[in-house]
């Protein structure tokens, strides 16, 4: 049974050459460009993908996702995103799975980050949901959204993974903080945090990340990465009590 990889661009040129090495075997690429202005168009035209505009104007991935994976020739389909490595091992894997009949509707896949240079180690492994049978895959449009799938969904072995590129400095990072927390305030918006989840929320999420995710084994770099997660969700918490205070104020 074939597979459709479709992978969502935007000014992706970067990695984008290595990640298509990586899913030239697959039956089928699609990219779903978000209007790019560097060479992404190019690059793909070279590797003969499938390419397709989504032209809504938006800073974030997930409203295109259905249009991109609605776009795909084959019933399975693989989401990439353009700074990811798909593994021959997790190539391998995917096309065995399909050929059961108890293979399920989604898998979820591991995928091992970069952070200030190196491969983390941990043992948690990020888990995404990102092997999908077409037409049972519907994907929110809110950020860091879980796509849902109608029928089983397992997950993959961590040792069939994807490899994420992406390195972003921590300047680069605070820098686009505050439209990644903008975006998951509508995420959240029904949360009704107190003031104390300015304190349980980020020391929760720090405790989660470098213990029980397993960053502690990655040194500073696992110490600096949670605590970069304890800080985000400080922002979220405080914007959305910032809402809170100021629309009770505009009632008074």
């Amino acid at each position: 049974m074939p597979i459709s990889v479709v992978i969502n661009t935007y000014n992706a040129q970067e990695h984008l050459v290595k990640v298509l090495e990586s899913v030239k075997e697959f039956d089928e690429i699609v990219i779903c460009d978000m209007q790019s202005t560097d060479d992404t168009l190019s690059i793909a035209q070279r590797y003969g993908c499938k390419i397709v505009t989504f032209y809504e104007k938006c800073n974030i991935v997930e409203p295109a996702r259905n249009f991109a994976i609605a776009s795909a020739t084959h019933e399975w389909v693989l989401v990439v995103d353009a700074d990811e490595i798909v593994t021959p091992e997790l190539r391998d894997y995917l096309y065995e799975r399909i050929k059961h009949p108890d293979c399920p509707k989604g898998l979820f896949i591991s995928r091992v980050n970069m952070y200030m240079g190196r491969f983390m180690k941990n043992w948690d492994h990020n888990f995404l949901l990102r092997f999908v049978s077409r037409d049972n895959t519907d994907w929110p449009s809110t950020i860091h959204a879980i796509p849902k799938i109608n029928g089983t969904v397992e997950r993959a072995p961590a040792k069939m993974c994807m490899y994420h590129l992406s390195d972003m400095t921590v300047q680069q990072y605070v820098g686009k903080m505050n439209d990644y927390t903008d975006n998951e305030m509508v995420r959240k918006a029904k949360k009704n945090y107190g003031i104390g989840a300015m304190l349980y929320r980020p020391l929760w999420r720090f405790f989660r990340v470098y213990f029980l995710e397993g960053y502690f084994m990655s040194g500073g770099r696992g110490f600096i990465k949670s605590c970069m997660a304890g800080i985000y969700q400080a922002i979220i918490v405080a914007k959305i009590l910032e809402k809170k205070y100021r629309d009770e104020d505009s009632t008074k």
